[in-house]
């Protein structure tokens, strides 16, 4: 929004369109609020772009009536502005307060986009890895449907290769009649770690392995009848940790329903020369760039990439989706550079709207996380311990009777925040503790800024006036233009965020606009007993804060709190 007000500013002007892209925004906003580089408009106006800036300028300063400009420098070729504080207010509050929680809406894209997330496993719980999946896939399906884009949640349930049959044959040879006692899908992983152990004592457990999976392949019965049991058990309960997390799935797709579906689109590829048969017997697709991929074994038995190949045709003819986003770990980087090339050779619809998020992997403070060593912290352990630090954190600080509830809300935000305010494709390591200190790092600051705006709301006794009522001139302080700066971003970070696919831009400007807030805070005070006029502006200026605020916090799919 600030930049369409920075557009129509320049509309006035006898000088090309201002994209709103040039308009650089200053990290540092105490000596100005936006700059204009001149060079790009040098060729067209046939002028060097120095004196374009001065040219510009000086209309500015006489053509922009009702001192909408406060202070205006060019500096070579680049124009400083620094808008005034009235204008700014009445640009930026009063469209807040008019449209509260709904401010700053894009008009939609008409832009159907797939996203698959989390891809479990059927041998195993869901884990921190598949939580920060989940938290990326939630936000940015928020932040595309906030922009009117058109989202569907897919996910993929791995239930076929070795990996699975690792928990089958560990389960058959051990289990000794033992029924679960546990959730089930801890259960599961059970075996898969016990398997590793195992096996590291009796090393004939991998021709084993390779005999079921072989059985398996050939739809032994009783090989499957084991398979659908513990597939059962798995994956009925994973559903109950994706309900935890608020991870809603629109369509799901097993490996085992779609494996065999491959063949048509690799007979076709062979046919046409696309994949090209090796001295072994192997099946490629080859390119200059990325080198030789295998799309079938010499045993005729298909790989990943064959199985997504098939998985595809069946997304696209469900959904008729324009763009396909795949979360999934960095380490199969070069699985999807592969898929993609495969998709352009196909001539698919949409091949070149793929698009593969990569993100780096979560350690621990002690080190990296094994499955098969039974170290990992499983997404719902790691909700239990986190609602119990919450607890233990309240009852020292805020006796209150609901604290239990208000446990779990910080209990999942802190998890949420905590993960999203990384970029997807960095490593970091999760720490508790630090996810739920006060510091301004962490969700429990944006929950206490958040409920310290509706304490002051509420201590006002007095209802905000209506919107276009509000004088707001009284705002003159610098702490005040910075506060609203900061609201006005709120469209272009939203897009940014969704164009880039980072959801940590979100979380770094709600912790931007918390510390600007409460730094005012601290300095000013908001309810000036002998100046209703003043109260009256700076409460305008806490409930947009407030309103911005629940309406960031609802992109990261997080619950705002009233009191804290």
């Amino acid at each position: 929004m600030f930049r369409t007000t920075v557009e129509e500013l320049f509309a006035q002007v006898n000088a090309p369109i201002i994209d709103p892209n040039l308009i650089e925004i200053p990290q540092d906003r105490s000596k100005w609020d936006f700059a204009l580089p001149c060079f790009s408009f040098a060729k067209e106006m046939k002028l060097s772009p120095q004196l374009i800036a001065q040219q510009i300028g000086d209309q500015l300063m006489k053509d922009i009536p009702n001192k909408k400009i406060n202070k205006l420098v060019v500096d070579g070729p680049y124009i400083n502005v620094t808008l005034d504080n009235a204008y700014v207010a009445d640009t930026i509050l009063k469209e807040i307060l008019e449209k509260k929680e709904t401010y700053w809406r894009s008009k939609s894209r008409w832009e159907k986009i797939a996203i698959e997330s989390p891809g479990p496993n059927t041998n195993k719980p869901l884990h921190l890895g598949h939580v920060r999946n989940m938290l990326i896939g939630n936000a940015l399906a928020l932040m595309w449907e906030f922009a009117w884009f058109d989202i569907v949640k897919v996910d993929i349930k791995n239930d076929r290769w070795v990996h699975i049959c690792k928990s089958l044959l560990a389960y058959e040879k051990f289990w000794n009649k033992v029924e679960p006692d546990k959730k089930p899908d801890h259960f599961v992983g059970d075996w898969y770690v016990r398997y590793a152990l195992e096996a590291k004592k009796d090393p004939n457990l991998d021709i084993e392995i390779q005999d079921m999976l072989v059985k398996r392949e050939q739809w032994d019965p009783e090989v499957r009848a084991l398979r659908d049991k513990m597939r059962t058990r798995c994956l009925q309960w994973i559903e109950q940790t994706y309900a935890r997390y608020w991870c809603h799935i629109d369509q799901s797709y097993s490996e085992s329903d779609h494996y065999l579906k491959w063949r048509k689109i690799v007979d076709d590829g062979i046919a046409s020369w696309m994949f090209i048969k090796n001295d072994k017997g192997h099946y490629l697709f080859q390119d200059e760039e990325l080198g030789d991929k295998i799309v079938l074994r010499s045993d005729g038995t298909s790989i990943y990439i064959t199985q997504d190949l098939a998985l595809w045709i069946l997304r696209y003819d469900d959904w008729k989706m324009d763009r396909m986003v795949y979360i999934v770990g960095n380490e199969q980087a070069d699985h999807f550079k592969f898929l993609f090339k495969i998709f352009e050779s196909m001539w698919l619809e949409f091949a070149s709207n793929c698009h593969h998020l990569s993100y780096g992997m979560i350690s621990l403070p002690d080190g990296k996380m094994k499955s098969r060593e039974g170290n990992v912290v499983d997404a719902d352990s790691l909700i239990d311990e986190m609602q119990e630090a919450s607890l233990v954190m309240l009852e020292k600080r805020y006796p209150w009777e609901d604290m239990k509830t208000l446990a779990e809300d910080i209990a999942f935000a802190a998890i949420k925040f905590f993960v999203l305010k990384y970029d997807a494709k960095k490593d970091f390591v999760f720490d508790r503790n630090e996810s739920l200190s006060f510091d301004w790092e962490s969700w429990p600051y944006l929950q206490y800024t958040h409920a310290r705006c509706m304490s002051i709301l509420k201590k006002s006794e007095t209802s905000i006036k209506s919107f276009w009522e509000i004088d707001l001139s009284p705002l003159e302080l610098d702490s005040e233009r910075m506060i609203m700066l900061h609201l006005s971003e709120l469209g272009s970070i939203v897009e940014k965020a969704a164009d880039e696919y980072k959801p940590s831009l979100v979380a770094r400007y709600v912790l931007d606009l918390a510390r600007l807030f409460n730094t005012y805070y601290q300095h000013t005070k908001i309810l000036v007993e002998d100046d209703s006029k003043v109260s009256d502006a700076r409460l305008a200026l806490v409930q947009s804060v407030q309103y911005v605020l629940n309406t960031w916090l609802w992109l990261l799919w997080i619950q705002a709190p009233k009191k804290m």
